[in-house]
């Protein structure tokens, strides 16, 4: 066991790492992050990795659906998960003195869920108004649609929920392999945040996750091959016009992320002070949203700018934008600025850091992919080390002439 002020990490004899964030609050988090996510399905069963996500709570060994959904809303808990391009995460919030049902719990749903045929046919429908439904909503669609053109022809280039031709093939035993192939040990975290003391949670770990064993049967992953900029518009007979404008960047564990953070929360972070709102929208009403975020994997990232605006604004809008880019990439930010840019950023982490849940997935993603756990102090001491010639760079390989575009309007 290696404890960390707050932090303790240990590995189980089987393999399987486990964190556990020590926090003085009478509701707790737990769960399991795993490495697998969509670009580890196989062709042909594009959509698997989610509709495991969906399926995985409707039977076990033990247990029936409905004693699986009311086994933690019966103490006023929750049990939910997600599904990325590269991971699941499986997870329960509830009451600090129901940790041994919440992981009871997750760890029968991965050693002994079933599968069963007749839920599976059910909760399809479900999967599929899901995909219905967000092809319903074009300012959530253009990106995943925008990662599929960025990233085409590669493991990433296909949407998280799949396709219905492939949903309508998936069976139990796609499932079951699912689980054997990639939800083993090590290639799964365990992790806890709570008031309860670290070598409780670790005992409680051993007790429910000693009898996984199997070993992973392998990921491959290959990185997304460099293609030229694209620039598309699909015409879907909108009032609106919504756009991506992006490009690829290094990945997670490239030091110039940290670079590519802050020059992300520059541009387009959640201040109302962020460069692109206030030309775009404060001092010229060209749009009514615009924003950026920063996606990394294991071997590649994106930024990816959104603007929603009248069709006759656009492209004045993206001539702002490729101002605002050159601008930075063009003169390097003076210490003073780039300082206030650190300060603003640092104190948004600050903030964000205070939520529970944002500290408990923090931690299980920071042990599945780095081995470790940064403490909030080292990733701003990494943002504060940014230098304006790192900040210069970073906006340079995101030059209009170097991103790709896509428009729905």
């Amino acid at each position: 066991m290696q404890n960390n002020e707050n932090i303790t990490l240990h590995t189980l004899p089987n393999g399987l790492r486990m964190v556990h964030v020590q926090r003085n609050s009478p509701v707790a988090w737990c769960g399991l992050a795993v490495n697998a996510g969509s670009r580890d399905e196989l062709k042909g069963q594009f959509g698997l990795a989610h509709f495991v996500e969906h399926t995985i709570f409707k039977g076990t060994k033990r247990r029936s659906s409905t004693r699986i959904n009311n086994r933690m809303e019966q103490v006023g808990g929750e049990l939910n998960a997600y599904t990325t391009k590269e991971s699941t995460m499986l997870y329960c919030i509830f009451p600090v003195e129901h940790l041994e049902r919440a992981v009871e719990l997750i760890a029968d749903l991965v050693e002994n869920s079933v599968f069963p045929e007749h839920e599976l046919s059910t909760e399809l429908d479900v999967v599929l108004e899901e995909v219905a439904s967000y092809r319903d909503a074009p300012s959530e669609a253009v990106y995943d649609d925008f990662e599929d053109m960025l990233l085409n022809g590669s493991q990433l280039g296909h949407n998280i929920l799949g396709e219905e031709k492939d949903l309508r093939l998936l069976t139990s035993g796609h499932c079951l392999d699912w689980l054997k192939r990639l939800y083993v040990p090590s290639n799964m975290v365990f992790f806890s945040l709570g008031s309860t003391p670290a070598d409780k949670v670790l005992r409680l770990a051993e007790k429910y996750f000693a009898i996984l064993s199997h070993a992973k049967r392998g990921i491959r992953r290959k990185a997304p091959a460099e293609i030229a900029p694209q620039r598309n518009v699909v015409d879907l007979g909108l009032h609106q016009s919504h756009t991506i404008v992006g490009a690829k960047v290094p990945g997670m564990y490239d030091d110039r992320r940290f670079a590519f953070a802050l020059l992300n929360n520059i541009l387009g972070g959640p201040g109302m002070n962020s460069l692109l709102n206030v030309s775009l929208r404060e001092r010229r009403g060209l749009v009514y949203t615009v924003e950026s975020s920063l996606v990394t994997f294991t071997d590649c990232g994106m930024i990816q700018i959104y603007l929603g605006c009248e069709h006759e604004k656009l492209k004045k809008a993206l001539k702002l934008i490729g101002n605002t880019v050159d601008s930075l990439a063009q003169t390097p930010l003076s210490e003073r600025r780039l300082d206030a840019y650190k300060r603003q950023y640092c104190g948004q982490m600050l903030v964000a850091s205070d939520s529970a849940e944002v500290s408990a997935m923090a931690a299980g993603r920071g042990l599945l992919y780095y081995k470790a756990v940064s403490t909030l102090q080292e990733n701003i001491d990494c943002i504060m080390s940014v230098t304006p010639a790192q900040l210069q760079q970073a906006a340079q390989s995101i030059a209009l002439d170097n991103c790709s575009i896509l428009t729905f309007k």
